[in-house]
């Protein structure tokens, strides 16, 4: 069993543990990065003053499955806590806050304020998505950071009922059947491929995912591990130096990004 004030988190490409250092640092409140603990016990306890908070990324209009599985795992000994999420997206969450909010209720914990950061865009799974041109990176990174310094305070003065996400058009549409259909069909490691030509064998790749589902190191091509713990994240293929991972045909000609990315 775990004892202490905590901030659950999820990142891939860095966007979300960018925000939950600097909140936690803000609160002085300790990281747990849940592929660390999701599987060993996930039982925790928390005295009457502590928060429990949540930050993570949205795929696909929802919560990421990492989360989700999480939440089915965790035990917490109080249930009265300050309980928030804070999720980041390039653009609109849809339904993400009240999925989360029943995933949470059935673990008797109530969700009491809601965030939703606009980062930069890093999913290329898709024809007609890309990431983000340097100018608007830089610009979302900016108002990113005025928007969680009052997101914190609200945090810090545990104020409830708060509800400061963008949800966008049509929700219930993207994070119903389109989500569905990220779920069922899009979060999977078969697509990922490597071009040997281009491939110098760093080992980035197997060291940055956060699900450990690649299989190599320094002097190896990778190999998907095919075993269903892919996110599709696409923190691979983000981090590679070459540009040696390919979705399918979907990343062809696509950019690269994550948080600490040096622009040439």
């Amino acid at each position: 069993m775990y004892l202490c004030t905590m901030i659950f988190y999820f990142s891939g490409t860095g966007n979300t543990r960018w925000a939950a250092t600097l909140l936690a640092e803000r609160l002085n409140e300790q990281l747990i990065y849940i592929p660390e603990v999701i599987r060993e016990d996930c039982r925790f306890h928390l005295e009457d003053d502590e928060r429990i908070g949540f930050v993570f990324p949205i795929h696909g209009w929802r919560p990421p499955l990492i989360i989700r599985k999480f939440i089915d795992k965790l035990e917490i000994d109080h249930k009265d806590n300050y309980c928030y999420m804070l999720c980041t997206a390039g653009d609109s969450i849809g339904r993400a806050t009240e999925i989360f909010a029943k995933d949470l209720k059935k673990k008797g914990l109530t969700l009491d304020a809601a965030f939703s950061l606009i980062m930069p865009e890093s999913y290329v799974g898709l024809p007609f998505f890309d990431v983000d041109p340097i100018e608007k990176e830089l610009q979302k990174k900016q108002k990113a950071e005025k928007d969680l310094e009052e997101f914190a305070t609200d945090i810090e003065n545990n104020r409830k009922g708060v509800i400061k996400t963008l949800k966008g058009p049509l929700p219930a549409f993207f994070s119903g059947p389109v989500g569905g259909y990220f779920v069922k069909h899009l979060i999977t490691d078969k697509p990922f491929h490597v071009v040997s030509e281009k491939c110098v064998k760093c080992g980035i790749c197997a060291d940055v995912c956060p699900v450990n589902d690649i299989i190599g190191g320094l002097g190896e091509e990778p190999k998907w591990k095919h075993e269903g713990d892919c996110l599709s994240c696409f923190t691979c293929y983000h981090h590679c130096p070459h540009h040696a991972i390919e979705y399918g045909g979907r990343t062809k000609h696509k950019g690269q990004y994550f948080f600490n990315r040096k622009h040439k």
